[in-house]
């Protein structure tokens, strides 16, 4: 089974990559399976793969998640029509994973709900509440109520067009944590698009290990600190620190997505 990893950072340094990655890398040789992969500089380079890979993760990524007629933007939605219209024709199908750039930029070019900037940049590591419809999702099955993710965008996707996501047959997943004292939409942060497609707002790839390596950076921790206070950095290396959270979300969702493509395609 091939793997197009649809790189969409810009050449701006991440986690994300190596997460990934290691992702796949573990899902590989737990399972005894040969994962080989492709890395596409989309941004940057203008790459995109051809639709003879098997499974497709499209990263996240800095910038505004809205068409600015850059030159990748309309290869990179004609491949992602493709992928959705290949699977309403074929019985081998294409599976993908969209991840908080890609998940706000498929949203909006499906016309699912509104891409806006955030009143303030989200970052840390923020509870996810299943819809009724996300309680059904088998990703999501080995993860509690709420489940833990870790989360960072200047964007969102709100105000979903249910009567798109019935046409679409797309089901809302889950959204972001309840706050009862703020009269603002809350963001949409999951999405079935299709038996074979799915995105998420949060970062399901991000790992307990690296991330607290990264905070633990005497530059990233007074940079934390500066912005968001002591205690919500406290609250973030806790969080790291606890299995039942960053950890098991980082070992569920996108090795789930892998093993179920697996799957298909072992059927096929």
């Amino acid at each position: 089974m091939k793997i197009a990893i649809l790189d969409m950072y810009d050449n701006v340094a991440n986690e994300g990559m190596r997460c990934i990655l290691h992702a796949i890398q573990t899902v590989a040789t737990t399972d005894g399976v040969s994962l080989p992969y492709t890395v596409f500089n989309v941004r940057a380079n203008n790459e995109l793969p051809d639709l003879s890979y098997d499974a497709y993760i499209s990263t996240g990524g800095p910038g505004i998640p809205l068409p600015l007629g850059e030159a990748w933007e309309i290869p990179y939605f004609e491949l992602i029509d493709s992928i959705f219209e290949h699977n309403l024709t074929h019985e081998s199908k294409k599976h993908l994973f969209l991840i908080c750039h890609s998940f706000q930029l498929v949203a909006g070019h499906m016309h699912l709900g509104t891409i806006s900037r955030r009143k303030s940049t989200s970052f840390g590591i923020f509870p996810m509440h299943r819809t009724d419809e996300g309680m059904n999702e088998p990703l999501f099955s080995a993860l509690a109520e709420p489940f833990y993710a870790v989360d960072s965008r200047d964007y969102q996707l709100t105000e979903p067009k249910m009567d798109e996501f019935e046409a679409q047959g797309a089901r809302l997943l889950c959204l972001e944590k309840i706050r009862p004292h703020v009269n603002l939409e809350r963001a949409v942060m999951a999405i079935r698009f299709t038996d074979e497609i799915i995105g998420t707002q949060f970062h399901p790839e991000a790992d307990d290990e690296g991330m607290l390596r990264y905070f633990l950076q005497e530059e990233k921790r007074t940079q934390i600190i500066a912005n968001y206070g002591q205690a919500k950095y406290d609250e973030m290396v806790a969080y790291l620190q606890d299995p039942q959270k960053i950890a098991l979300t980082e070992s569920v969702i996108l090795p789930g997505f892998l093993r179920h493509a697996i799957r298909e395609f072992s059927l096929a």
